[in-house]
């Protein structure tokens, strides 16, 4: 079964509408619209399913998906499920509730594959880019348990709380940010048109100038002529980083070196634990194997460094080791997460301390990045309080000297 994006016009308003319907050919999409009080001005197939790419891996759509999009979608498919509705219908009915377009096919993909005897994680799993491991193994795990809304419940908690945070993390950083690109565009336009008239008017009166205001011409003079190598320089560097990051050998050089950065590092392994400690609680919480949930938790961490350490826990706690002994010997996680971890396996509640660890420590993250930001915003006004005064005594100087000469 197909489906077609359609323009129509409303019977009852005469307005133009928009939307997507599923029919074996256009004729028949046609023949539902006519059905539906619609006018079809012009339809046109979007995709087939199981024929071809999906929505998410041809990158197409209307804009990007975002996390929000997934997590909502995922509490609606949960709240149906509850409500006893089998689940072909629940995504029929989910489609008609998600607003974002490029999700919307997606669910009618998943929706078609599941329709034809397709277990639901598979039909996820065939848009990776929307759907990461963690989602497809939890419902996967759901599936085969029987508790399939409970566990999209979880992954709706999950998503939820990890929008929180970013929101939080970027809200914090957004004043820091603004007030940089203010700065720095005051710098360039002094430097760029208000220092040269000033230091050309010293120029004329051929007087020996102070070494500080000798300095500002030349630094303006240089920045003046050159600045589109210097921009330049920049998109080059900027570049380069970029190509040299997606290489595995620096990759893995950076996330080391991200590890080791004063301030950031302490910040960056706070997020990280509780990135990891609420994975792999949720995923054994769901029914999952220590296996499979590490496996998972590899994929999450995003560090190339503590990817390869998390294989090596793997193999350790294979061969039969605690889990908090390899973690121990990784010298990446915090004391208090190992600790937690020791006392959860030895009570039996291991999955419940993880938590309280995510928990923990993504409170720790946003205590820590408004402590940063209150540290960012009195430096900036410091730096920029400097650059003025270098700037007003440069000027000063050949004033009073003429002041005085006269």
């Amino acid at each position: 079964m197909a489906v077609y994006e359609y323009d129509a016009i409303a019977k009852s308003s005469g307005k133009r509408v928009r939307g997507m319907i599923d029919a074996d050919s256009a004729a028949v999409a046609r023949r539902k619209l006519r059905e539906q009080q619609l006018f079809p001005t012009e339809i046109r197939e979007s995709f087939s399913s199981g024929k071809g790419k999906s929505p998410s891996q041809r990158g197409g759509g209307f804009g990007r998906i975002s996390p929000r999009d997934v997590s909502l979608m995922t509490r609606q498919l949960a709240v149906l499920l509850q409500a006893g509705m089998p689940l072909v219908e629940g995504l029929s009915a989910l489609i008609e509730q998600t607003p974002n377009p490029r999700l919307q096919k997606i669910v009618y993909d998943v929706r078609d594959k599941v329709n034809s005897g397709s277990r639901l994680a598979d039909a996820l799993s065939g848009h990776g880019r929307v759907f990461p491991d963690l989602y497809v193994n939890m419902v996967g795990a759901g599936e085969a348990s029987g508790a399939l809304e409970q566990v999209l419940f979880r992954l709706a908690d999950i998503q939820e709380r990890q929008v929180k945070l970013n929101r939080r993390i970027q809200n914090a950083l957004m004043y820091p940010i603004f007030m940089s690109v203010v700065g720095l565009s005051v710098i360039s336009f002094l430097m760029l048109f208000i220092v040269p008239r000033i230091t050309d008017m010293f120029a004329k009166q051929k007087r020996e100038l102070p070494g500080i205001t000798e300095f500002l011409i030349g630094l303006s003079k240089f920045v003046g002529h050159w600045w589109p190598l210097l921009l330049a320089i920049l998109a080059v560097s900027i570049v380069g980083w970029r190509m040299w990051v997606r290489r595995p050998s620096g990759r893995r050089k950076w996330d080391e070196f991200r590890l080791r950065i004063p301030l950031y590092s302490g910040l960056y392994i706070r997020l990280m634990t509780g990135r990891v400690a609420r994975t792999l609680g949720t995923m054994l919480g769901s029914g999952l194997s220590m296996m499979v949930s590490l496996d998972v938790v590899k994929s999450v961490v995003q560090n190339l460094k503590v990817e390869e350490a998390m294989e090596d826990v793997k193999a350790s706690v294979r061969r039969g080791k605690d889990l908090s002994v390899p973690l121990r010997e990784m010298g990446i996680f915090p004391p208090m997460m190992i600790s937690m971890v020791e006392l959860g396996q030895r009570s039996g509640e291991l999955e419940a301390m993880l938590l309280k660890v995510a928990d923990t420590y993504d409170d720790e993250v946003e205590t820590s990045v408004d402590a940063l930001v209150g540290l960012l915003e009195p430096a900036m006004i410091v730096v920029m309080a400097l650059f003025v005064g270098f700037l007003v005594i440069a000027m000063l100087l050949p004033i009073l000297q003429m002041s005085s000469g006269v």
